[in-house]
């Protein structure tokens, strides 16, 4: 998968940009502020259709204007596609070579992308629903049905938290209806859960090798955590029920994969705990370098890769350790504030790109 050109109109400080890319490497430099982060962030926008640095999508319109849109042509298996997401104060329009696309579900699943932010090890040290946003972006890349069953699982979760709200109001209500509610919660929740594990399971293939190649030491495994973990339908239900007068009383549902988490072990220690800042930063590269293969096994193609502002987190030998790992059909975007810092080796594969006040330009080796 390539991102062969974007174009931008209005977006942040970009009012008009129309740019190509390498298919391999891309160096993008320049000082802070003058709209590295923008670059990046419009092109992972145009893979997932949502921002990665903030949640209200009107921040993307550049300042004064009422609309923005971001467009790119991708190559994947021989197919050129053009993909386009329009927005202004009206909401958000996704297309596909200019035809509009109903529902985002059938977007995000078209390209793939990983990203690689400082910002990451918050994967760690957030809270548990910030892990669970993350494994959700992640799976929706690669499984269509996926953020159908959790729309659905949080359609039933609202109103079962409602009729338990009802519930401690009026004692004499039926539980009846929180018996159907209840099942139906289970049914999306088990799906949920499997499809979940399974993108653990794959992850937990690859990344101690990852870690190992780059760091040269150290075990290291995602733990999934889930209540309905080797319990089946009849079991999971029970527990529910064995909990209705407990729920009732809390007015919220107090079991499912809406609580789920993560832990990230070293060496089984938990690296939340145990780890240092350097070992929990390697830890996110190694888990975000494991997605790539995983993509790559069920897509049949590489996504595009992003490391932003890699130079500042880890030394040359381990940065040149992850560009050998990578495959070069991988296309991979690499920001950084001081072209100084680059390997040179590196430099002569890649192609640069300066940023000075929102103006991009291509530099000679």
């Amino acid at each position: 998968m390539k991102l062969q050109n974007l174009i931008l109109k209005n977006y942040r400080n970009y009012p008009n940009l129309n740019i190509d890319f390498s298919d391999t490497l891309n160096i993008i430099y320049g000082n802070n502020g003058s709209g590295k982060s923008n670059l990046i962030e419009a092109i992972y926008l145009l893979a997932l259709t949502k921002s990665f640095r903030t949640n209200n999508d009107l921040n993307l319109i550049k300042n004064n204007e009422q609309s923005m849109s971001v467009n790119g042509k991708i190559l994947s298996n021989d197919e050129l596609t053009s993909y386009q997401i329009d927005l202004s104060n009206e909401g958000k329009k996704v297309y596909i070579d200019s035809d509009k696309i109903a529902k985002i579900s059938d977007y995000v699943t078209k390209i793939n992308i990983v990203l690689f932010n400082p910002l990451d090890t918050r994967i760690i040290s957030d809270s548990p629903a910030f892990r669970r946003r993350m494994l959700n972006i992640e799976i929706s890349q690669i499984n269509k049905d996926y953020l159908e069953l959790l729309s659905n699982y949080n359609k039933i979760l609202k109103n079962r938290n409602a009729y338990l709200k009802q519930l401690l109001v009026n004692a004499n209500s039926s539980t009846e209806y929180l018996d159907i509610l209840t099942k139906k919660l289970v049914e999306y929740g088990i799906k949920i859960s499997e499809i979940r594990k399974e993108f653990i399971d794959l992850i937990n293939e690859q990344i101690t090798n990852i870690y190992q190649n780059i760091f040269n030491k150290g075990k290291l495994i995602i733990k999934y955590k889930c209540s309905y973990l080797n319990k089946d339908f009849d079991k999971i239900l029970e527990m529910y029920q064995k909990n209705y007068r407990k729920e009732i009383n809390y007015s919220k549902t107090l079991f499912g994969i809406h609580h789920d988490d993560i832990d990230i072990l070293l060496d089984d220690h938990s690296i939340k705990e145990f780890g240092s800042v350097g070992q929990q930063k390697n830890a996110i590269i190694s888990l975000k370098l494991s997605e790539i293969l995983i993509i790559k096994k069920i897509k049949n193609d590489f996504p595009l890769l992003i490391l932003d502002d890699l130079f500042s987190e880890l030394d040359n030998e381990k940065i040149n350790n992850i560009i050998k790992m990578l495959n070069k059909e991988v296309q991979t975007f690499i920001t950084t504030t001081n072209i100084d810092n680059v390997n040179k080796n590196l430099l002569k594969d890649a192609a640069l790109y300066e940023i000075i006040e929102g103006k991009v330009e291509r530099k000679d080796k």
